[in-house]
């Protein structure tokens, strides 16, 4: 680094941290809305071109803004919800764990975020704040048996007992939320049989004790409405799960939270993702005394359907909160209110649900698509001793064109609490593809802003797994242009980490996605080099990895490729020299291939173990499938088994191709003593969509230190996996740290 930068660098830290000394560190408050499109909010009414007859009022919106910062180019990582709050949540593309396009599905939806990875909420945690959360999770959680043992999924699971995995395993400590959408969370005990929840007719009572719609209200780690019988759940009182309630029951935990907050003199962390505007439209009848059903209006003052009674209580709840900041003496700081050290924010977690003009503003498509109406969404920020907006609601606030993401919540965060990143270079994990967007929130340009990546495509009917990658101002001829490129690649990106584009827009010429400049001579010449760009960002494991982020090199470029399967000469050999050796240990040297810095040799160590203990009558048994052992049922890693595998030095693990062919997915994963994760493989899937794809995103691996690649089930509850290691890709490391 040249010692001016370094120096500027020293200052601009020095002066961060003066701003965020512990005692003046913000609370935080960030509401996101379910399937809220630009145009449903006031607030962006000048940006979407809405006509007031049209325009949905939010004005508890356009408060925020005008106390702060609106962004215009803000971004979910996916156009799908679970997805996008597992990207928000950790700072990682959600793609890069076993959830290549859709939502978790199922009454339980196993959990998405492994234990050990950092959160928003551990991050926060971490520095002394009350955590909170209220509203919708759909990230994933694991009921329990009648024995306590983690179930299976919802067949086996126990209502009456805690459940074994929740936000409160994720760094919050405080949770009252709905498992998903809240139509799919419980059944509607405020609808009777044969009556209508948000227009459709319901067949019976589904209230039953063989119900599989969901829990209703968790608390903590309590199915608050369970009873002794099966899954049934409570049909009255405080506790029954009425979909029309959650709105006003949201809110009230939310005070009552932060009441607690104050009275402890603690900052706090409030995650609010609401239930609206999702399908059904439940609106509430009123929040903190302010009715919702019915009052919806249109900037001309005529009333509104029920979906916009739904959007505006996301306004309502809104606005009770900047109320309560507005009126709370700030415990931290006598003499002012809450409000002006709380940093605020509001937006969704992708583009609206319906495809319309209005509500998506002028973007082509909706949720479910890559094209900017999936994913281009509001998001307004306000922090008054922040220097995020002046706090004045009587100004008319500022407006921000800067790139930004919602992944980009945690490297900005852990700035403002002057909280170093994960030492990635070190094997933790965490915040791998955030970048720190606080310099754009307070007016400022922002520097190396890495590319933002989009996923699921309903579009794309071959396979929805689709990425689209943005970045802006690239070179042309050495010069900087002014162009915003976007460009779609199909699903072996994601599935298979090779970059294969279908589409290129110009956003500065095209905000419509309508040319298609793919063949366009101006791109052609340049889009090998944005494919392989691509192709680097997706495979290192995240943007922190590369070149031009917060780490300089990390990794190496240097790759190889162990391939056991005999489709060719080169993987035949290495089969060759696996095929009957004994699978006690196997040392094999690899070349390490680079275009920039030649080649070099690399060792690998594998082992096979059952139950941890050595397989000493076993040996190794490749096919065209792969590499499995002789001591299975099948010849494949099956039965308990497990593969040991090491390096002499340290390496990222790229990705693992894991073959079920005859056998069975299953099974789970571990770097080091890190948390397990279940295992997925490339010809198999594991959801209700198809999740199939190479074990991708691993993580560091230290010198000496052993991946595990393991039969057993993950939670010794679901079925064993039998399958073979098709191949292992790895790069090496640089020696240069994080700064």
């Amino acid at each position: 680094m040249h010692r001016p930068a370094f120096t500027a660098l020293l200052f601009a830290i020095s002066a961060t941290l003066a701003a965020a000394a512990p005692s003046n560190r913000p609370n935080v408050i960030l509401m996101m809305a379910d399937d809220m499109g630009m145009g449903d909010t006031s607030a962006f009414q000048d940006f979407t071109g809405n006509a007031d007859e049209v325009q949905v009022d939010t004005p508890a919106m356009e408060r925020l803004a005008r106390m702060g910062v609106r962004f215009t180019d803000a971004h979910t990582p996916s156009s799908r919800c679970s997805p996008t709050r597992y990207g928000l949540l950790t700072g990682r593309y959600p793609w890069r764990n076993r959830l290549k396009y859709w939502v978790l599905f199922g009454s339980q939806g196993d959990p998405m975020i492994e234990p050990g990875r950092p959160t928003l909420a551990t991050l926060f945690k971490d520095h002394g704040y009350g955590t909170g959360m209220v509203g919708k999770w759909h990230v994933g959680l694991r009921y329990s048996q009648s024995d306590g043992k983690p179930a299976a999924g919802w067949a086996d699971a126990d209502l009456t007992k805690p459940l074994h995995t929740t936000p409160l395993d994720h760094g919050f400590d405080y949770c009252r939320f709905t498992s998903r959408s809240h139509g799919t969370s419980g059944p509607d005990a405020g609808v009777k049989a044969g009556a209508k929840a948000g227009g459709k007719k319901k067949k019976g009572n589904r209230n039953n004790p063989t119900q599989s719609v969901g829990p209703g209200h968790i608390h903590g780690r309590t199915a608050v409405g369970a009873t002794k019988e099966g899954k049934q759940l409570v049909a009255d009182g405080p506790d029954a799960y009425v979909l029309t309630n959650l709105g006003s029951r949201h809110s009230d935990h939310a005070i009552e939270w932060l009441d607690e907050q104050v009275a402890a003199k603690k900052p706090f962390f409030l995650y609010y993702p609401s239930n609206s505007n999702h399908g059904p439209y439940t609106p509430d009848d009123a929040i903190g005394g302010k009715p919702v059903k019915g009052a919806a209006r249109t900037k001309s003052g005529e009333p509104m359907d029920a979906r916009h009674d739904y959007i505006y209580e996301n306004d309502v709840a809104l606005g009770r909160l900047l109320d309560y900041l507005d009126k709370t003496d700030d415990p931290r700081n006598p003499g002012q209110k809450l409000v002006a050290n709380t940093l605020v924010i509001f937006t969704s977690d992708n583009g609206a649900e319906k495809n319309s003009d209005i509500a998506s503003g002028p973007f082509r498509s909706h949720k479910g698509s890559c094209y900017e109406g999936g994913h281009r969404v509001p998001f307004i920020v306000a922090w008054k001793d922040g220097k995020i907006g002046n706090g004045d609601e009587s100004t008319p606030g500022k407006t921000s064109g800067a790139l930004i993401g919602l992944c980009d919540m945690f490297a900005t965060f852990a700035e403002i609490l002057d909280s170093p990143l994960p030492d990635l270079r070190a094997g933790e994990k965490g915040a791998e593809d955030s970048f720190n967007v606080l310099a754009a929130m307070r007016g400022q340009a922002l520097e190396n802003r890495p590319p933002l990546f989009f996923s699921d495509h309903k579009e794309m009917k071959e396979d929805n797994a689709v990425l689209a990658m943005r970045f802006d101002s690239p070179y042309l001829d050495g010069e900087r242009t002014d162009e915003k490129i976007k460009i779609f690649f199909n699903a072996n990106l994601v599935r298979t980490g090779r970059a294969i584009p279908f589409e290129v827009y110009d956003l500065a010429n095209d905000q419509w996605e309508k040319k298609n400049l793919i063949d366009d001579p101006k791109f052609a010449k340049r889009l090998k080099g944005f494919c392989k760009w691509a192709e680097e960002e997706r495979n290192a494991g995240g943007h922190r990895y590369v070149e031009g982020a917060s780490v300089q090199h990390l990794v190496s470029g240097k790759r190889v490729t162990f391939d056991w399967r005999k489709h060719d000469e080169k993987a035949s050999d290495l089969a060759h020299r696996f095929a009957g050796k004994s699978a006690t240990e196997l040392s094999v040297e690899g070349k390490l291939l680079s275009e920039r810095f030649g080649t070099e040799e690399i060792t690998m160590t594998i082992k096979g173990v059952r139950a941890g203990e050595p397989l000493k009558d076993a040996t190794f048994a490749p096919n065209e499938r792969g590499l499995g052992l002789s001591s299975g049922e099948f010849n494949q890693v099956d039965d308990g088994e497990a593969l040991l595998i090491s390096f002499d030095r340290d390496v990222l693990v790229e990705s693992a191709a894991i073959v079920a062919g005859n056998g069975l997915c299953g099974g789970f994963y571990q770097v080091g003593d890190h948390a397990p994760l279940a295992i997925y493989c490339v010809d198999a899937d594991n959801d209700a969509k198809d999740q199939h794809g190479i074990l991708s995103d691993i993580g560091v691996l230290k010198k000496g230190q052993t991946l595990r690649l393991d039969s057993s089930p993950h939670y010794g509850v679901e079925p064993p996996g039998q399958w073979r290691l098709g191949a292992l890709t790895v790069q090496t490391l640089t020696s240069l740290q994080t700064f």
